[in-house]
């Protein structure tokens, strides 16, 4: 009866391996912590690249030939960032406006009933010209000049770390965006509004 004591008594007792036990414990925890902060750093880098891509990417669309190279500086963007991530894929979107404060911004509709919302029996404006009502009423493509153009490129990438950490998906998307003004190079050519119900 005694010996069973004596032997959890000294078990008790006896430190050795603790550190052993302690490190395999908080192992996954200092893994886990190193793989999303590494993770949480690429994204970062990622749109950083991306911004700067982009802003340099809008200041060459808003010259006179512009509109005619829009491929070439989707393509230097996409250049840019397919260093870092060359499996990555690319979405770009260009709208113009006519003015900084459109961005944005609904088509402007008569408010009948005070609701601040657009029902089908209230007129509204078709600024961007295609048949409908819309929350953005900019012009898909980059205008003309003068005109204010949104220039949007959506990255989608292969995560860093393929295993799934704190539910992630296995790819993530970053977008940039810049507003910026055509070139005065002609005249603006201003839409007609024109109501429709």
């Amino acid at each position: 009866m005694n010996r069973p004591r004596a032997l959890l008594s000294r078990l008790r007792k006896d430190r050795r391996g603790v550190y052993a036990v302690e490190f395999a414990l908080l192992l996954p925890v200092i893994f886990l912590t190193i793989f999303g902060l590494l993770e949480v750093g690429y994204q970062a880098y990622i749109g950083a690249v991306l911004q700067g891509a982009v802003n340099e990417a809008g200041r060459n669309s808003t010259l006179e030939t512009g509109p005619l190279r829009t491929g070439a500086i989707d393509d230097r963007v996409k250049a840019q960032v397919g260093n870092i991530s060359p499996s990555a894929t690319f979405e770009s979107r260009r709208k113009s406006y006519t003015t900084f404060s459109d961005v944005g911004s609904p088509e402007p509709f008569e408010d009948l009933n005070a609701n601040g919302i657009r029902d089908p029996n209230e007129c509204f404006q078709d600024i961007n010209g295609n048949g409908g009502f819309d929350q953005d009423r900019g012009k898909q493509g980059q205008g003309g000049a003068d005109d204010i153009v949104s220039y949007t490129m959506t990255v989608t990438y292969p995560r860093l770390m393929p295993i799934n950490l704190f539910a992630w998906t296995a790819t993530n998307s970053v977008s940039a965006t810049t507003v910026l003004r055509n070139q005065p190079y002609n005249s603006q050519s201003i839409p007609a509004v024109v109501c429709k119900k």
